[in-house]
């Protein structure tokens, strides 16, 4: 006997886990049809929904140029080609592990301390979050998660790995931040309907809301964790991207300021180099954990998914060059900033609001006044003329799991600036023409209004002053004689 066609293939090949079939991904797609080029396609989508850094990048290229002897493809480096090509230690080369650990103090101003032997490489921050998901929970377990949250945790925190994402509601009177009544009526709905919470995910500085989180509110996350005995899991991708006071606080600082405060055991950080230094085609992810057993299973497991240590000793170098990296994040931060004024200045010219952000590259911007109708449904018709007729690709606020409806995701750090001016003049353009077509709707609605107030007025004038004048039809009583 056969096996049936509908089961011929596993749950994860058949499914819809991996989040592909969504507005975020489907914009995406829009752009790879049509995507713009100032010259050879001016009026394609331009891409404003993937938060890359490319603000500093020429600054590595000159560093590379200057130093060919960090790549063994030169012929200044070639002599280690040999030793590099075989080394296949899942501990990673010493010197990148110490220059990685280095450079994460480095974008924390130095306020936090890691150790080389407890940096776990994986292929991105991707391969990171599942990792650390299938070291510390079970399928059918659970992660409490604020909204609104980074789409693709569905597919790296749960699709292979069978783990549930549990909303903790954030809401935007009080800036989206994680309260503690929040935090624990998501963790008692949870408990009531027998789910296993196994921790908490958070992404600061956040993503999509480019805000840091302060120092007591973190403080409140370790002491819930510590108290409930789940983990506090914490991706810091962005922490080199503050760009605006008040400075990132990690969760490594809180820890190592009051070592009591929590079990360290509970305590795991996952970092990348693609968002501080701009190279997401590195598929450099890290994480970092106080848990001994963590950093051992992590390790077995990042076979499934290394850093080449040809990418390891490129990087291992530039790391390692103390002036170089402080220079590249002080001008990245320098520029970042220039440009997160520069965009929303230009939104605020049409009345377009975001929230208030220091870091990240991209706006968390409120487009409410444009949507017909207030529901998730009216906002994705919003988005979808902004995709196929503005020409945009920006992110809904719905496909972060963001329960208001009007919020959209913008990046802005993926562009040149003359690409980022023909998107704010498409803004522009788009939020003119819908506020006159709104104006001339409202307005006709008021003479439309107008007119049946009076109509009945008139016509019994009409009915006293000229009776013969009514149509014989005429279902209006016409006045005796």
């Amino acid at each position: 006997m056969g096996i049936p066609g509908d089961e011929i293939l596993s749950r994860v090949a058949t499914g819809d886990g991996h989040g592909e079939n969504t507005s975020y991904f489907d914009g995406w797609k829009a752009y790879d049809n049509d995507p713009f080029h100032p010259i050879h396609n001016p009026n394609g989508v331009i891409q404003m929904g993937l938060a890359e850094n490319q603000l500093c990048l020429e600054l590595m290229q000159d560093w590379i140029t200057k130093n060919p002897q960090a790549s063994i493809c030169t012929k200044e480096g070639v002599s280690e080609f040999k030793a590099i090509a075989n080394f296949q230690d899942y501990h990673g080369l010493p010197d990148f592990r110490k220059a990685i650990a280095k450079f994460m103090e480095k974008a924390r101003g130095g306020r936090a301390r890691f150790d080389p032997e407890r940096i776990v490489m994986s292929g991105g921050a991707t391969g990171a979050q599942e990792t650390i998901a299938f070291c510390l929970a079970n399928p059918g377990d659970a992660f409490l998660i604020p909204t609104p949250y980074y789409p693709a945790f569905d597919r790296d925190f749960r699709w292979r790995t069978g783990v549930q994402l549990l909303p903790i509601r954030c809401h935007s009177h009080d800036n989206f931040k994680i309260t503690e009544a929040e935090l624990a009526a998501a963790y008692r709905k949870a408990s009531d309907s027998k789910i296993r919470v196994k921790g908490i995910l958070i992404t600061n500085p956040s993503n999509p809301l480019g805000t840091t989180m302060d120092r007591e509110t973190l403080r409140t996350l370790v002491r819930f964790a510590n108290e409930e005995r789940i983990h506090l899991v914490c991706d810091e991708i962005f922490s080199g991207t503050v760009f605006d006071g008040p400075e990132f606080v990690s969760v490594a600082e809180i820890l190592q300021e009051d070592p009591s405060i929590c079990d360290g055991d509970l305590i795991h950080i996952v970092y990348s180099l693609s968002k501080d230094l701009g190279v997401p085609g590195f598929r450099v992810g890290i994480i970092y954990s106080y848990n001994d057993a963590v950093v051992s299973c992590a390790r077995r497991m990042s076979s499934f998914g290394l850093v080449s240590t040809q990418t390891q000793r490129l990087l291992a170098s530039m790391l390692g060059d103390d002036d170089f990296t402080t220079d590249l994040l002080a001008e990245s931060r320098r520029r970042l900033l220039h440009r997160h004024r520069a965009f929303t200045a230009g939104l605020e010219g049409v009345g377009i609001r975001c929230l208030k952000s220091n870091a990240g590259l991209f706006c968390w911007m409120s487009l409410k006044p444009l949507l017909k109708d207030a529901t998730a449904e009216g906002e994705v018709k919003l988005w979808r003329v902004i995709v196929d007729e503005v020409k945009l690709n920006i992110s809904p606020g719905s496909s972060f799991h963001c329960t208001e409806p009007g919020w959209f995701r913008a990046c802005f750090a993926n562009m040149d600036e003359e690409t980022m001016e023909t998107a704010l003049r498409r803004i522009r353009t788009f939020v003119r023409r819908a506020n006159e077509a709104a104006t001339a709707a409202k307005t006709k609605k008021r003479w439309d209004t107008a007119l049946r107030l009076s109509l009945p007025r008139r016509l019994e004038e009409l009915t006293v002053l000229t009776p013969r004048l009514m149509s014989p039809r005429s279902p209006l009583v016409q006045a005796a004689t």
